[in-house]
Protein backbone atom coordinates (compact mmCIF):
# COMPACT_ATOMS: atom_id res chain seq x y z
CA UNK A 1 0.00 0.00 0.00
CA UNK A 2 1.33 3.52 -1.27
CA UNK A 3 1.78 6.68 1.23
CA UNK A 4 -1.22 7.86 0.17
CA UNK A 5 -3.43 5.22 0.71
CA UNK A 6 -1.79 4.64 3.84
CA UNK A 7 -3.25 8.33 4.40
CA UNK A 8 -6.17 7.69 3.41
CA UNK A 9 -6.92 4.91 5.10
CA UNK A 10 -5.87 6.59 8.63
CA UNK A 11 -7.74 9.07 8.24
CA UNK A 12 -11.25 7.31 7.08
CA UNK A 13 -10.61 4.70 9.88
CA UNK A 14 -9.92 7.38 12.41
CA UNK A 15 -12.53 10.19 12.38
CA UNK A 16 -13.83 10.14 8.77
CA UNK A 17 -11.78 13.20 7.55
CA UNK A 18 -14.21 15.51 9.50
CA UNK A 19 -13.50 18.86 10.85
CA UNK A 20 -12.01 17.89 14.54
CA UNK A 21 -8.71 16.69 12.30
CA UNK A 22 -7.71 20.13 11.77
CA UNK A 23 -6.62 20.18 15.85
CA UNK A 24 -5.80 16.91 16.21
CA UNK A 25 -2.54 16.76 13.32
CA UNK A 26 0.48 18.69 12.70
CA UNK A 27 0.53 20.16 9.08
CA UNK A 28 3.70 21.65 9.17
CA UNK A 29 5.29 18.91 6.44
CA UNK A 30 2.40 19.07 4.52
CA UNK A 31 3.62 20.03 0.78
CA UNK A 32 0.78 21.40 -2.14
CA UNK A 33 1.39 20.52 -5.21
CA UNK A 34 -0.36 21.11 -8.18
CA UNK A 35 -1.09 19.81 -11.30
CA UNK A 36 -2.57 21.26 -14.99
CA UNK A 37 -4.96 20.19 -16.23
CA UNK A 38 -5.98 22.26 -18.97
CA UNK A 39 -5.70 25.92 -19.84
CA UNK A 40 -6.11 27.99 -16.47
CA UNK A 41 -7.07 24.47 -14.80
CA UNK A 42 -5.68 22.71 -11.76
CA UNK A 43 -5.46 20.60 -9.01
CA UNK A 44 -3.56 21.06 -6.53
CA UNK A 45 -2.94 17.95 -3.84
CA UNK A 46 -2.09 17.96 -0.40
CA UNK A 47 -3.93 16.80 3.01
CA UNK A 48 -8.05 16.23 2.58
CA UNK A 49 -10.04 17.16 -0.23
CA UNK A 50 -8.57 17.57 -3.87
CA UNK A 51 -8.75 21.86 -4.66
CA UNK A 52 -9.84 22.58 -7.98
CA UNK A 53 -8.44 25.50 -9.35
CA UNK A 54 -9.78 27.88 -12.55
CA UNK A 55 -7.00 30.46 -12.79
CA UNK A 56 -6.86 33.32 -15.48
CA UNK A 57 -8.12 36.90 -16.21
CA UNK A 58 -10.98 37.13 -13.72
CA UNK A 59 -9.18 36.57 -10.64
CA UNK A 60 -9.51 32.34 -9.07
CA UNK A 61 -12.08 29.83 -8.68
CA UNK A 62 -11.52 27.33 -6.61
CA UNK A 63 -13.38 23.79 -5.48
CA UNK A 64 -12.42 23.32 -1.77
CA UNK A 65 -10.12 24.44 0.36
CA UNK A 66 -9.22 21.56 2.45
CA UNK A 67 -7.75 22.28 6.19
CA UNK A 68 -7.74 26.15 7.43
CA UNK A 69 -4.37 25.47 8.47
CA UNK A 70 -3.35 25.07 5.25
CA UNK A 71 -4.78 28.26 3.82
CA UNK A 72 -1.15 30.24 4.07
CA UNK A 73 0.44 27.27 1.94
CA UNK A 74 -2.72 26.80 -0.79
CA UNK A 75 -2.35 30.78 -1.19
CA UNK A 76 1.50 30.29 -1.99
CA UNK A 77 1.05 27.33 -4.65
CA UNK A 78 -1.84 29.43 -6.51
CA UNK A 79 0.60 32.78 -6.57
CA UNK A 80 3.16 30.57 -8.48
CA UNK A 81 0.29 29.86 -10.82
CA UNK A 82 -1.12 33.20 -11.75
CA UNK A 83 -2.05 36.48 -10.23
CA UNK A 84 -5.53 37.35 -8.79
CA UNK A 85 -8.01 37.26 -6.00
CA UNK A 86 -9.87 34.08 -5.17
CA UNK A 87 -13.41 35.05 -6.27
CA UNK A 88 -15.54 32.18 -5.75
CA UNK A 89 -15.12 28.82 -3.17
CA UNK A 90 -17.22 26.26 -4.73
CA UNK A 91 -17.59 23.42 -1.58
CA UNK A 92 -18.65 19.77 -3.17
CA UNK A 93 -20.07 19.12 0.44
CA UNK A 94 -19.99 20.16 4.08
CA UNK A 95 -16.90 18.20 5.07
CA UNK A 96 -14.10 19.87 7.17
CA UNK A 97 -11.51 18.65 5.03
CA UNK A 98 -13.38 20.22 2.10
CA UNK A 99 -14.05 23.50 3.68
CA UNK A 100 -11.98 23.89 6.45
CA UNK A 101 -10.32 27.13 4.67
CA UNK A 102 -13.79 28.99 4.29
CA UNK A 103 -13.66 31.32 7.13
CA UNK A 104 -10.04 32.16 6.34
CA UNK A 105 -10.75 33.07 2.52
CA UNK A 106 -14.23 34.14 3.07
CA UNK A 107 -12.73 36.75 5.21
CA UNK A 108 -10.42 37.62 1.92
CA UNK A 109 -13.17 38.09 -0.09
CA UNK A 110 -13.98 35.08 -1.58
CA UNK A 111 -17.49 34.43 -1.86
CA UNK A 112 -18.43 30.53 -1.01
CA UNK A 113 -20.75 28.81 -3.19
CA UNK A 114 -22.53 25.59 -2.30
CA UNK A 115 -25.59 23.33 -2.41
CA UNK A 116 -28.61 24.22 0.40
CA UNK A 117 -27.87 21.53 2.75
CA UNK A 118 -23.92 22.49 3.19
CA UNK A 119 -24.71 25.63 4.89
CA UNK A 120 -27.77 23.46 6.85
CA UNK A 121 -25.26 21.31 7.99
CA UNK A 122 -22.45 23.64 8.56
CA UNK A 123 -24.65 26.15 10.76
CA UNK A 124 -25.85 23.73 13.58
CA UNK A 125 -24.34 21.37 16.02
CA UNK A 126 -24.33 17.98 15.00
CA UNK A 127 -24.02 14.55 16.51
CA UNK A 128 -22.38 12.22 14.73
CA UNK A 129 -22.06 8.51 15.38
CA UNK A 130 -18.99 7.85 13.12
CA UNK A 131 -16.98 10.28 15.61
CA UNK A 132 -19.22 8.80 18.58
CA UNK A 133 -19.87 12.68 19.61
CA UNK A 134 -20.74 16.49 18.29
CA UNK A 135 -19.40 18.38 16.20
CA UNK A 136 -19.97 22.25 16.99
CA UNK A 137 -21.46 24.50 14.05
CA UNK A 138 -18.69 25.97 11.62
CA UNK A 139 -17.70 29.35 12.13
CA UNK A 140 -20.43 31.74 10.63
CA UNK A 141 -17.62 33.31 8.34
CA UNK A 142 -17.30 29.54 6.91
CA UNK A 143 -21.06 29.52 5.82
CA UNK A 144 -22.02 29.77 2.35
CA UNK A 145 -23.13 32.77 1.49
CA UNK A 146 -24.96 31.66 -2.39
CA UNK A 147 -26.66 28.51 -2.04
CA UNK A 148 -28.05 26.66 -4.96
CA UNK A 149 -31.18 23.64 -4.59
CA UNK A 150 -30.20 21.74 -7.88
CA UNK A 151 -27.59 23.40 -9.96
CA UNK A 152 -25.60 26.83 -10.42
CA UNK A 153 -23.27 27.65 -13.41
CA UNK A 154 -20.12 30.19 -13.07
CA UNK A 155 -18.64 31.88 -15.76
CA UNK A 156 -15.14 33.46 -15.50
CA UNK A 157 -11.26 33.19 -16.96
CA UNK A 158 -13.28 31.58 -19.79
CA UNK A 159 -14.62 28.62 -18.17
CA UNK A 160 -17.96 27.84 -17.56
CA UNK A 161 -18.40 25.63 -14.14
CA UNK A 162 -21.82 23.76 -13.67
CA UNK A 163 -22.14 22.55 -10.08
CA UNK A 164 -25.11 19.71 -9.96
CA UNK A 165 -26.36 18.48 -6.75
CA UNK A 166 -26.62 14.52 -6.07
CA UNK A 167 -29.29 13.66 -4.03
CA UNK A 168 -28.20 11.35 -0.98
CA UNK A 169 -24.74 10.44 -1.88
CA UNK A 170 -21.74 10.75 0.07
CA UNK A 171 -23.96 12.84 1.93
CA UNK A 172 -27.42 14.88 1.80
CA UNK A 173 -25.05 18.13 -0.16
CA UNK A 174 -22.93 17.24 -2.56
CA UNK A 175 -22.47 18.47 -5.86
CA UNK A 176 -20.85 17.40 -9.15
CA UNK A 177 -18.56 19.95 -11.17
CA UNK A 178 -17.92 20.25 -14.47
CA UNK A 179 -15.55 22.20 -16.20
CA UNK A 180 -18.11 22.55 -19.95
CA UNK A 181 -16.11 22.35 -23.00
CA UNK A 182 -13.08 21.18 -21.29
CA UNK A 183 -13.80 17.68 -20.76
CA UNK A 184 -12.80 18.17 -16.53
CA UNK A 185 -14.97 16.99 -13.82
CA UNK A 186 -14.70 17.25 -10.18
CA UNK A 187 -16.67 14.37 -8.41
CA UNK A 188 -15.78 15.69 -4.94
CA UNK A 189 -16.08 12.45 -2.42
CA UNK A 190 -18.45 10.86 -4.58
CA UNK A 191 -15.90 9.61 -6.30
CA UNK A 192 -12.52 8.01 -3.79
CA UNK A 193 -9.76 6.73 -6.43
CA UNK A 194 -8.68 3.36 -5.64
CA UNK A 195 -10.16 3.05 -2.08
CA UNK A 196 -13.68 2.20 -0.44
CA UNK A 197 -15.43 5.48 0.33
CA UNK A 198 -16.89 6.99 3.58
CA UNK A 199 -20.54 7.08 3.20
CA UNK A 200 -21.44 9.21 5.78
CA UNK A 201 -25.07 7.83 6.23
CA UNK A 202 -25.66 9.75 9.27
CA UNK A 203 -25.62 12.89 7.18
CA UNK A 204 -27.82 12.03 4.36
CA UNK A 205 -25.46 9.69 2.79
CA UNK A 206 -26.01 7.00 0.98
CA UNK A 207 -24.09 4.07 -1.40
CA UNK A 208 -26.98 4.10 -4.20
CA UNK A 209 -26.79 7.58 -4.76
CA UNK A 210 -23.06 7.08 -4.96
CA UNK A 211 -23.57 4.79 -7.86
CA UNK A 212 -25.72 7.08 -9.09
CA UNK A 213 -23.41 10.20 -9.21
CA UNK A 214 -20.79 7.35 -11.05
CA UNK A 215 -23.17 6.40 -13.40
CA UNK A 216 -24.34 10.04 -14.24
CA UNK A 217 -20.33 11.45 -14.42
CA UNK A 218 -19.85 7.76 -17.11
CA UNK A 219 -22.75 8.75 -19.26
CA UNK A 220 -21.16 12.23 -20.00
CA UNK A 221 -17.77 10.75 -20.23
CA UNK A 222 -15.13 9.93 -22.91
CA UNK A 223 -11.88 8.15 -22.65
CA UNK A 224 -10.18 11.49 -22.96
CA UNK A 225 -11.89 13.04 -19.76
CA UNK A 226 -10.10 14.11 -16.78
CA UNK A 227 -11.84 13.37 -13.43
CA UNK A 228 -10.72 15.09 -10.05
CA UNK A 229 -11.68 12.80 -7.26
CA UNK A 230 -12.02 14.01 -3.60
CA UNK A 231 -9.16 11.98 -2.43
CA UNK A 232 -6.62 9.86 -4.65
CA UNK A 233 -4.47 10.48 -7.95
CA UNK A 234 -6.46 12.10 -11.27
CA UNK A 235 -8.68 9.52 -12.74
CA UNK A 236 -10.39 8.56 -15.87
CA UNK A 237 -13.21 7.23 -17.33
CA UNK A 238 -12.48 3.94 -16.77
CA UNK A 239 -11.04 4.35 -12.57
CA UNK A 240 -14.32 5.65 -12.49
CA UNK A 241 -15.91 2.67 -14.12
CA UNK A 242 -13.78 -0.20 -12.29
CA UNK A 243 -15.02 2.17 -9.04
CA UNK A 244 -18.72 1.74 -9.82
CA UNK A 245 -18.57 -1.62 -10.77
CA UNK A 246 -17.12 -2.60 -7.15
CA UNK A 247 -19.42 -0.43 -5.40
CA UNK A 248 -22.72 -2.02 -7.09
CA UNK A 249 -21.24 -5.68 -7.20
CA UNK A 250 -20.51 -5.34 -3.19
CA UNK A 251 -23.71 -3.33 -2.58
CA UNK A 252 -25.77 -6.00 -4.36
CA UNK A 253 -24.43 -8.56 -2.11
CA UNK A 254 -25.29 -6.62 0.85
CA UNK A 255 -28.83 -6.54 -0.51
CA UNK A 256 -29.64 -9.94 -1.00
CA UNK A 257 -28.17 -10.84 2.62
CA UNK A 258 -29.71 -8.44 4.10
CA UNK A 259 -32.96 -10.25 2.43
CA UNK A 260 -31.60 -13.62 3.83
CA UNK A 261 -32.36 -11.94 7.01
CA UNK A 262 -29.02 -11.61 8.03
CA UNK A 263 -27.74 -8.89 10.70
CA UNK A 264 -25.06 -6.48 10.13
CA UNK A 265 -22.61 -9.14 12.38
CA UNK A 266 -23.40 -11.49 10.39
CA UNK A 267 -22.65 -9.73 7.06
CA UNK A 268 -19.01 -8.28 8.26
CA UNK A 269 -18.17 -11.89 9.14
CA UNK A 270 -19.45 -13.07 5.78
CA UNK A 271 -16.64 -10.44 4.14
CA UNK A 272 -18.81 -9.65 1.01
CA UNK A 273 -15.93 -7.60 0.02
CA UNK A 274 -13.47 -10.06 0.42
CA UNK A 275 -12.07 -10.27 -3.54
CA UNK A 276 -12.00 -6.39 -3.67
CA UNK A 277 -10.17 -5.69 -0.17
CA UNK A 278 -6.46 -6.15 -1.87
CA UNK A 279 -7.30 -3.35 -4.09
CA UNK A 280 -9.91 -1.18 -2.72
CA UNK A 281 -9.34 -1.87 0.99
CA UNK A 282 -7.19 -1.13 4.00
CA UNK A 283 -7.22 -2.22 7.43
CA UNK A 284 -10.12 -4.20 8.56
CA UNK A 285 -11.85 -1.56 11.04
CA UNK A 286 -12.28 0.28 7.84
CA UNK A 287 -13.35 -2.22 5.75
CA UNK A 288 -15.98 -2.83 7.94
CA UNK A 289 -17.13 0.67 8.28
CA UNK A 290 -17.60 0.23 4.82
CA UNK A 291 -20.03 -2.88 4.66
CA UNK A 292 -22.22 -0.98 7.48
CA UNK A 293 -21.90 2.14 5.59
CA UNK A 294 -23.93 -0.12 2.48
CA UNK A 295 -25.77 -1.60 5.19
CA UNK A 296 -27.14 1.16 6.53
CA UNK A 297 -27.73 2.79 3.03
CA UNK A 298 -30.14 -0.30 2.73
CA UNK A 299 -31.65 -0.19 6.53
CA UNK A 300 -31.73 3.67 7.07
CA UNK A 301 -33.32 4.67 3.73
CA UNK A 302 -35.79 1.29 2.72
CA UNK A 303 -36.39 0.36 6.08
Amino acid sequence: MNFIKTTMVMCLAGLACAAPVSAQRNFDNVEITAQQLGEGIYVLFGAGGNIGVSIGEDGIILIDDQFAPLTDKIMAALAELGDGPIRFIINTHFHGDHTGGNENMGAAGAIIVAHDNVRARMSVDQFRKILNGPVAAAAKGAWPVVTFNDRVSLHLNGHDLKAMHVSHGHTDGDSIIHFIGENIIHMGDLFFNGFYPFIDVDMGGNVKGVIKAAEMVLADSDNETQIIPGHGSMAGKADLQAYHDMLQTISGRVRHMIDEGMTLDDIVAARPSADYDDNWGGNQNGINRFIGSVYYSFVKFEG
